[in-house]
């Protein structure tokens, strides 16, 4: 297909969303091998840069509903990898942090982030990987994204079929 065709619309929107798609459902499958959904990869991701999150901080943060952040939190915490801390300043919340095993995990994501990347960026020159991460910062900045996570995480129940 020929991109640069005159009077045929660009579709960059379109591009964006398919590669979009690919790279959730390739990053899908390798959360899944280790056991974890996107969501929980998500939320582990979150709480290593930010540890001491409350349940209604991280609610927020990922724009869900504080009841499904229970639940996933619940699952977590299930399985070994978060912990809730009662708050020192506030006795009525818990501070959310990963536990050992949660920062073990925290270390694979991030080799399954980096392999996922590369495989993903392939076809591209380094420079040319500099500049789309630099256009694509400026359109998620635009956008008023955060870089750090999508903030429908919440939507799915926590769980991949």
């Amino acid at each position: 297909m020929d991109l640069a065709t005159p009077g045929r619309p660009k579709r960059t929107a379109f591009l964006l969303s398919q590669l979009g798609a690919v790279a959730s459902s390739r990053f899908a499958d390798r959360t899944r091998e280790i056991g974890l959904t996107p969501s929980d990869a998500g939320v582990i991701r979150l709480l290593g840069r930010a540890p001491g999150l409350s349940q209604r901080s991280l609610a927020d943060r990922l724009g869900a509903v504080p009841s499904r952040v229970v639940s996933l939190i619940d699952s977590l915490e299930e399985r070994g990898l978060v912990e809730r801390v009662r708050s020192s300043t506030d006795r009525r919340n818990y501070e959310l942090h990963l536990t050992n095993a949660g920062k073990r995990v925290l270390g694979e994501l991030r080799g399954i982030a980096e392999q996922h990347e590369a495989e993903l960026l392939a076809p591209l020159t380094t420079e040319q990987i500099a500049q789309l991460d630099v256009l694509l910062a400026q359109l998620a900045s635009g956008h008023g994204l955060d870089r750090d996570l999508h903030r429908d995480v919440g939507r799915d129940g926590g769980r991949s079929a």
